[in-house]
C-alpha cells in the first residue's frame, strides 16, 4: 500500500473503521453491527448479525503493536459455530507498507467434513483480497491528503 504503517494501522485497529472496508458489509448491507470496549486496542470488540453470507460471530482484539501487528479473537456462532485466530501484520516497504491478513483454527470434526466439499481458501480469501483492496484505496486516500 503507497501509505505508511501509521496511517493504514488505525483502519483495522480501530473497529468502526472497518465500515470503510469490511468486505463482508457489501455481502449484507443490512448486516447489524454492536461495538463494545474500547474504541481502538486490546478488548475493542464488534460483534455481527447478517444474512446467510456472513452469519453472526464476534470479534475482539487481543494485542495490538501500534504500526505493527494487531491479533484478534474471531468466533462464528452462525452458519458453523468456531473459533479462529486472525492477525494483521504491518511491514514498511520504502515509502509504502506491506499488510498481511492471516486466519488460523482448528476444525472440529463437523469443521473438518466441511472442508472435505468446500476449499476454506478460495471461501475466505477472496473477501480477504476485496478487504485488502479496499483498505487500501482507504488509506492511500487519506495519506495523500
Amino acid at each position: 500500500m503507497s501509505a505508511p504503517a501509521e496511517t493504514v494501522f488505525p483502519h483495522v485497529n480501530e473497529m468502526k473503521k472497518w465500515e470503510g472496508w469490511n468486505p463482508w458489509a457489501k455481502l449484507d448491507p443490512n448486516m447489524k453491527l454492536t461495538y463494545e470496549g474500547p474504541a481502538a486496542g486490546v478488548g475493542s470488540a464488534y460483534a455481527w448479525v447478517g444474512n446467510s453470507d456472513v452469519g453472526e460471530g464476534r470479534m475482539t482484539i487481543t494485542e495490538s503493536h501500534p504500526s505493527d501487528s494487531i491479533r484478534f479473537k474471531l468466533e462464528f456462532f452462525k452458519p458453523m459455530p468456531g473459533v479462529s485466530d486472525t492477525l494483521f501484520t504491518f511491514k514498511p516497504k520504502g515509502d509504502q507498507t506491506e499488510v498481511t491478513w492471516a486466519m488460523t483454527g482448528t476444525n472440529n470434526f463437523i469443521g473438518k467434513a466441511f472442508c472435505l466439499f468446500m476449499n476454506m481458501d478460495k471461501m475466505i480469501g477472496g473477501q480477504f483480497e476485496k478487504g485488502l483492496a479496499d483498505l487500501k484505496s482507504v488509506a492511500e486516500t487519506e495519506a495523500k491528503k
